[in-house]
């Protein structure tokens, strides 16, 4: 259940961290500053003057080592071992302060320094906590809210409790929330919960209903009114909410609107209750009209005449309330574009911030359900990753990640730093659980939802910077396919547009129609991310749940099954590392997911157990406490918008997949009791139930629903199985690792072309600077397009293809089967079968579909020629030369040049094809220029660089390359049309104003000296 450090006996009460800078403190900084000053300064100055250089100026001969130690030798030794103990202080102090000015979080260790890095990391932290010119880039987080103040701690504990998901001390359940979350003038109770906009809370049936009412009362800060938090206050359960709707369902309220959506209610709406409901900020009727004024009398008389029942006269027997069966209990949530739900649908859960609720199956229903959404899930899944398919921004974030880890291999191979790989070999997974996941990214991938996300946020945060206004706390943000909500901690005022006001006061909106496309001018402002602690935890009618973990009031805690709750927090884990809204970030997975480094190793971090985390967050939090002290920020969320945002404010977010121990457990509460105001959050899996400092606990049921019972919260869980991710870690490492097999050690592609005459290929297709096909009919010209774009998708992965990836490629936005399926059959007869009767479009056992060797490109080609003439480097130099020239012949220009304009092609932005064209061209075209230079072909070499320059531009190498061969051919004006050539298509890439690269100006200085002149002259 949600709450927060428990205070009653038996719970442990975490010790507060101290916010105030005490004299002490300052004393502290003051010992700390003498201490290194002495120990990195002093001892290396007293060795200097002492003991001199401790070395021997001449190399020692045998005799010299006979002889016996003289005190000066002694003493010269030890001064040696002072020198090394020194050095390594000092890099460790170097580590530290680099730590703590990055802000990133753990620092790297020193090797062998273990209690030298403590001391250093000690007396690191006393001078920067005091020093306001160095704390104040240590990046931070305010309050949420007025929930901090930044006063003591015993405050912000207290200030603390009042959050969602906070009770104070007793028992759980409804009653002990509403003890701590009741006003002091003992009016508006707040139910800790997290909700779905739009949507509200009822009751059950009842058999008895008297004439008791209630007022729906005024939000009081960031607590709102719900039908669940009155039924659980007035009627001991929230689930009892559809009687009191149904009591009230349709009637006209005293502002004239009337009770239609169970999420859609007002203060100072009135509400019959049923007959066994009590709590004294009910009014019975008509035994309390002498307590109120004439006019809210008349109110609630007029209220009454709208229903079916009449006040009761003192000894008539009070008339039952309607009915509300189950097939009565659908809630809708028309402004979403949500569908009603069916009838019978089970009782809701009050959610986030207790405004709107979110109906729910429960029971054997909900795993009915989920199972029922698995099988048919599986059916059409085709057999990828269902887990994967439902995470559009896991997907995205994961898909774009491994673009780069593709790219960084690839051009590792083109600097020769990745040994057994070249730049013409297969970056394709190597194994059928990694294609599966890799199918699954391609998908299930929502990459423009991403785009939204982030645009929607950086919009907000310069809208409100140019404003002079700061970023209000964030809990959560529901997101779906036209619209962002954003959760506020408390009530913001009105939002700059295109953000409006969403259905209360601590919502605000955004629909995806309103931003400026992608593209648009202004669609990129100059803002950081505001809110990169928003991770996915789930959706609920097509609506995906966000939480801010950096903005938690306390620890996050999963329990659960272990399989369970570590499939969750991978999950968290994975997005956080890839997501696309977020700038620098630190992660740290503690005891849990140490492969997951691999995803993002400059993002994520990995430590074995605890304690070595709270060695390094202890300290971290006092730099972090200090820093927003000095920099006069009153929060992360000030320091991320304005001029204060170049210090980089980011977030650690710490997920913690070991078991602490009872006092690992009292010490991480205390750190996440002042976590939110620093740009901390803590997320714990574990089997403990009496975790102290718990602000929110969530449980994932083996059928995957994740359930927050006291924020009534329930959602079909976002998760990353162990099995998938193991796949998708390898689907990364894989790319780093020197593979095994092939000639020479390079496996080369997967699919080589025949040469000799026997091979001539039954349909050719040319790809590089156009698109032709020759050897198949024109297809219809209705359907023409499509086919052509799905037989290059073919070309271009000869190891096959998904017919999911296939609908998804050509149909972003989403596809029918039954078309996708139809255009299959198009294409199989578009291609039709070879001369033995053998069809040229495959489909394997698994439904992938292929391409028979009788298709071919001269992609296929040019790559099958690399590979003989470069990777393998087999026969005669005249051979090798012939190859070369005939792969670099093909290379006429950009790939697929003149057919993806228009919206088609979309596709290629995930392959890495684009990148590998130009480095597979570059690198034929320099082995070219080699083999050529060395037979005497200068001019040769010359032609066959300017060849390659269409299709790779951009090409360092090339660019030098082509100034060498130039000036091997002896002919001065060929040297200087090379240069006045590379000069000024330099200048158009880049502008005239930037400058050649640095190697390429020297090899101008030294072949053709005063050319900076010429240059100057023409210009």
């Amino acid at each position: 259940m949600a709450r927060t450090t428990p205070t009653g006996g038996g719970n442990r009460t975490p010790v507060p961290v101290k916010v105030g800078r005490s004299f002490g403190d300052i004393m502290k900084a003051l010992f700390a500053f003498l201490a290194l000053a002495a120990l990195v300064v002093g001892v290396p100055f007293s060795l200097a003057v002492l003991i001199g250089w401790p070395l021997p100026r001449t190399m020692p001969s045998l005799d010299t080592l006979q002889n016996e130690i003289s005190t000066t030798v002694f003493l010269k030794v030890l001064a040696l071992f002072v020198w090394i103990a020194w050095a390594q202080f000092t890099a460790c102090v170097l580590v530290e302060v680099k730590a703590a000015l990055s802000g990133v979080g753990i620092p790297a260790r020193v090797p062998g320094a273990g209690p030298s890095q403590l001391l250093a990391r000690q007396l690191v932290g006393m001078l920067l906590l005091i020093s306001a010119s160095a704390a104040s880039f240590v990046p931070g987080i305010g309050g949420i809210g007025g929930a901090f103040d930044g006063g003591g701690s015993a405050q912000v504990v207290a200030e603390a409790e009042r959050t969602p998901g906070g009770a104070g001390g007793g028992g759980g359940g409804g009653h002990g929330v509403e003890h701590a979350f009741r006003t002091d003038g003992g009016g508006t109770e707040a139910e800790p919960a997290m909700a779905l906009p739009n949507e509200a809370a009822g009751a059950e049936d009842s058999a008895e209903a008297p004439t008791k009412f209630y007022r729906i009362q005024p939000p009081e800060g960031r607590h709102h009114d719900t039908l669940w938090g009155i039924a659980e206050r007035h009627l001991d359960d929230g689930l009892r909410y559809k009687e009191i709707y149904q009591l009230n369902k349709d009637r006209v309220q005293p502002d004239g609107s009337k009770l239609t959506e169970a999420s859609l209610i007002r203060p100072g709406w009135i509400l019959e209750m049923p007959a066994d409901a009590h709590g004294g900020e009910l009014v019975e009727l008509p035994h309390d009209v002498e307590e109120l004024s004439q006019d809210e009398a008349e109110e609630f008389r007029d209220y009454q005449r709208t229903g079916d029942t009449e006040w009761p006269a003192a000894d008539a027997e009070p008339e039952p309330g309607p009915g509300t069966g189950p097939e009565q209990a659908g809630i809708a949530v028309p402004e979403l574009g949500l569908a009603p739900e069916d009838a019978g649908g089970g009782p809701s859960l009050p959610a986030f911030d207790t405004t709107p609720l979110q109906q729910l199956p429960d029971g054997d229903a909900a795993e009915q359900e989920a199972q029922a959404a698995q099988e048919a899930g599986d059916e059409a899944g085709f057999g990828l990753p269902e887990a994967l398919l439902g995470a559009p921004l896991l997907a995205a974030g994961l898909l774009m990640a491994l673009g780069r880890t593709r790219r960084n291999a690839l051009w590792a191979s083109a600097a020769g730093t990745l040994t057994g790989r070249g730049v013409g070999d297969d970056l394709a997974p190597t194994t059928p659980a990694a294609h599966d996941v890799r199918d699954a990214l391609l998908v299930g991938a929502a990459p423009e939802a991403v785009g939204f996300l982030d645009r929607a946020l950086r919009r907000l945060s310069a809208a409100l910077d140019a404003e002079g206004k700061v970023l209000p706390p964030v809990y959560a943000a529901w997101l779906t396919g036209h619209e962002l909500h954003l959760q506020l901690a408390a009530p913001a005022g009105r939002p700059p547009a295109p953000w409006e006001p969403g259905q209360s006061d601590t919502y605000w909106t955004v629909r995806r129609d309103r931003l400026p496309a992608a593209g648009a001018a202004g669609e990129a402002p100059d803002a950081e991310a505001p809110y990169p602690g928003l991770v996915s935890l789930g959706v609920r009618d097509d609506m995906r749940l966000l939480l801010n973990l950096e903005a938690v009031p306390g620890i996050v805690s999963v329990t659960g099954a272990r399989a369970d709750r570590e499939a969750v927090l991978a999950s968290i884990a994975a997005e956080l590392a890839t997501s696309g809204w977020a700038d620098r970030m630190t992660v740290s997975l503690v005891g849990f997911g140490g492969e997951l480094t691999a995803l993002a190793p400059t993002r994520v971090r990995y430590l074995d157990d605890v304690a070595g985390l709270l060695e390094v967050m202890e300290t971290e939090t006092n730099l972090r406490r200090g820093a927003l002290r000095h920099t006069g920020q009153e929060s992360i969320l000030t320091g991320r918008t304005g001029p204060a945002r170049q210090q980089q404010w980011a977030p650690h977010l710490v997920l913690i997949g070991a078991v602490p121990t009872a006092e690992q457990a009292d010490r991480l509460a205390a750190l996440a009791a002042v976590s939110a105001q620093l740009g901390i959050g803590y997320l714990v899996t574990s089997d403990r139930p009496d975790l102290p400092g718990i602000a929110w606990e969530f449980e994932i049921s083996d059928a995957g629903v994740l359930t927050e019972p006291e924020m009534g919260l329930e959602l079909t869980a976002q998760v990353l199985p162990a099995a998938q991710r193991a796949a998708v870690v390898e689907l990364f490492a894989e790319l780093t690792r020197e593979p095994a097999g092939g000639a020479a050690g390079v496996p080369g592609p997967a699919f080589t072309v025949d040469l000799s005459q026997r091979g001539k290929p039954d349909v050719y297709a040319q790809v590089m600077g156009g698109y032709e096909i020759t050897g198949l009919s024109v297809p219809d010209a209705e359907r023409g397009e499509q086919l052509r774009e799905a037989l290059a998708l073919l070309l271009l992965h000869r190891e096959g293809v998904h017919p999911r990836v296939l609908g998804s490629a050509l149909w972003p936005r989403g596809v029918p089967d039954d078309v996708r399926d139809a255009l299959i059959e198009r294409l199989g007869g578009w291609l039709g079968r070879d001369a033995t009767g053998a069809p040229r479009l495959l489909v394997a056992e698994d439904g992938r579909l292929s391409l028979a060797a009788g298709v071919v490109s001269d992609w296929d080609v040019l790559r099958t020629l690399h590979h003989r003439a470069v990777s393998v480097g087999g026969g005669t130099a005249a051979e090798r030369k012939r190859q070369l020239t005939d792969a670099l012949s093909l290379a006429r220009g950009p790939l697929l040049a003149g057919v993806r304009e228009g919206g088609r092609f979309g596709w290629l932005e995930h392959e890495i094809v684009d990148a590998q064209y130009p480095l597979l061209v570059s690198e034929i075209a320099l082995k070219l220029s080699a083999e050529q230079l060395a037979s005497g072909g200068s001019e040769q070499a010359y032609v066959a660089i300017r060849s390659a320059l269409a299709a790779s531009p951009t090409d360092e190498r090339l660019w030098n390359e082509l100034l060498r061969s130039a000036k091997a051919t002896g002919k001065a004006e060929w040297l200087r049309g090379a240069a006045d050539w590379l000069i000024a298509h330099h200048a158009h890439l880049y502008g005239p104003a930037q400058a050649l690269p640095a190697q390429t100006e020297a090899l101008l200085d030294e072949l053709l000296p005063g050319w900076r002149s010429t240059v100057g002259a023409a210009g």
